[in-house]
């Protein structure tokens, strides 16, 4: 059985839902069709739940879908079509879903870009802030009335440690009057998404959806396809907590933190909270940081600037509270 002391940077997706029925748990996982996504949805599909994935390439995702339910005999996972870059798009799916589904139980804002060349969404917004923050900010909140019906239900978005190299910038988050920087932007887009679990969790704790942000750890997927040779070599020469270069987990590993965020027992009543290796991780500001979140990335005052400036822009406010 499982022992949520004993978890750690190698614990796996499996291990963490041992023991845990998953039944009846309706799941959405964004970006679902490779990497972590996939493999959440596998690990939650095994131990009973019903899973819908969204991918940009359905046909890929609907493969994917096809040997989640061989690999473990179960037909309840779904394919969306869902391009996070796209607000067109975002309400789109929202509007499908909403009328298919009347609860969600769980929501698992997985997909995302990181350290691309400098590129506009469909809505002119940086691809990273407008892809792995705005999109999501939409998403979620369009969905917010399944997630209510669905209480007590939990929100889970995938950040990163990357959120130490850079806080939101409120004033340019679109890099339209500062230089581009790949990084500064990834930073400041894991940052976006540890204080939106923040406001979430002001705005639908109460009404028992609680919300999480995570760091997955260092995991080699389709998410560093935009890397280049240089960007490897920063990332293997910054330093890991056990010691040495960035120490690379497996995808099973990877993705545990996000099953562990999505079910656990031991977070039920909890929300608004930072999780790395599967367990709830302590403020740590000092500059050569290697494990722990930024208090800037908790901070509540920050989370209502990023609320309102989210609201102002795609057009929309959302009373959730």
């Amino acid at each position: 059985m499982r022992d949520a002391t004993r978890f750690s940077a190698n614990t796996t997706t499996d291990e963490v839902l041992d023991g845990l029925d998953l039944r009846g748990l309706s799941v959405l996982v964004t970006g679902g069709s490779s990497g972590l996504g996939q493999e959440t949805a596998r690990a939650l599909v095994s131990k009973g739940a019903r899973v819908v994935i969204t991918a940009r390439d359905v046909p890929k995702g609907r493969a994917v879908a096809e040997g989640i339910a061989a690999s473990t005999g179960s037909s309840a996972i779904e394919v969306e079509e869902l391009e996070l870059a796209s607000l067109a798009s975002v309400r789109a799916f929202a509007a499908r879903f909403l009328a298919h589904h009347d609860r969600l139980d769980v929501l698992v804002n997985n997909a995302g870009v990181m350290a691309c060349p400098l590129a506009r969404t469909s809505d002119g917004f940086e691809m990273q802030f407008g892809t792995n923050h705005i999109g999501h900010f939409l998403l979620t909140c369009l969905l917010a009335p399944a997630l209510r019906k669905g209480a007590p239900s939990r929100i889970v978005s995938v950040s990163s440690r990357g959120h130490h190299l850079a806080p939101v910038d409120f004033d340019d988050p679109n890099f339209t009057e500062r230089p581009y920087q790949k990084w500064a932007s990834y930073g400041q887009a894991k940052t976006a998404n540890v204080l939106f679990a923040v406001g979430l969790e002001r705005r639908l704790g109460p009404a028992g959806v609680h919300a999480y942000a995570l760091h997955p750890g260092a995991i080699m997927t389709e998410l560093g396809r935009h890397l280049v040779p240089e960007d490897i070599e920063f990332l293997r020469s910054r330093p890991s907590p056990g010691g040495g270069g960035l120490m690379f987990k497996t995808v099973e590993a990877g993705a545990a933190t996000s099953a562990f965020a999505a079910t656990a027992p031991e977070l039920e009543g909890r929300g608004g909270l930072y999780l790395e290796d599967c367990h709830v991780a302590n403020v740590n500001d000092a500059p050569d940081a290697l494990d722990g979140v930024k208090s800037y990335a908790l901070d509540p005052a920050n989370a209502e600037r990023l609320w309102a400036l989210s609201e102002r822009l795609v057009g929309e406010r959302f009373a959730l509270g």
